[in-house]
């Protein structure tokens, strides 16, 4: 028997803002620095990542984040570590195609806690749907210049085809992949719920001017 969590329905964001450690370390952000530049800017949904670190100190990191997110009225969800998302009290957790199992993280982290997986092709897409999920992501949309995916970009007619899959099921489609300021909008269009967002947030080399630059563009898509 398929597994499904207690609010299919469940709204995200227009944006998914992920701190990445190792992108944030290369722009000359220290990770918990661009977490609290990003909630200031206005985010209320980010993604902790953070590939390189151990243990102890990937810990450390997601109680001092998830501290302030809370403290600022926001979501955040650890990839891919489950673990660490219990012990750090982080609102959910964002897993892979080789990462836990959203039924595994569930039982790890319990049935209200958020959870994504990403996915790359019709058939994972497919199979996510099945999953006791929150949320399904799709990408690399454009490609990505941060993060290596072993998968080539999908394009916004895949973006398209998981939004309609997705929205049969009653969850939100975030898409994920080399997608800026001004291609966010498009994506949008295209049938995504929202857009998860790494290198463009740090482009300008203001962060937190530039989650509100990416929160007005996305309202205005909103409510239109």
């Amino acid at each position: 028997m398929t597994q499904r969590i207690p609010n299919p329905e469940s709204r995200i964001p227009r944006l998914c803002a992920i701190v990445d450690a190792e992108a944030a370390a290369r722009a000359g952000w220290r990770p918990i620095d661009l977490t609290r530049a990003f909630l200031n800017g206005g985010a209320t949904f980010l993604q902790l990542r953070a590939k390189s670190l151990g243990g102890g100190a990937f810990l450390d990191l997601a109680a001092e984040a998830i501290e302030l997110a809370h403290a600022a009225g926001a979501q955040l969800v650890v990839n891919d570590r489950a673990d660490i998302a219990r012990l750090a009290k982080a609102d959910g957790v964002h897993v892979g195609q080789d990462d836990l199992s959203p039924s595994q993280v569930r039982s790890l982290i319990g049935a209200e806690a958020v959870v994504g997986l990403s996915t790359h092709t019709v058939e994972q897409i497919d199979r996510a749907l099945e999953q006791p999920v929150n949320y399904v992501a799709i990408g690399p949309v454009f490609g990505s210049v941060t993060k290596s995916t072993g998968y080539d970009r999908v394009g916004l007619v895949m973006v398209g085809e998981a939004a309609k899959r997705a929205h049969a099921r009653g969850l939100p489609l975030v898409a994920i992949g080399g997608i800026t300021l001004h291609t966010a909008t498009a994506v949008i269009d295209a049938g995504a719920a929202s857009v998860a967002v790494i290198g463009d947030l740090l482009s300008t080399g203001d962060p937190e001017k530039r989650t509100r630059e990416f929160l007005a563009r996305l309202a205005q898509v909103a409510s239109a």
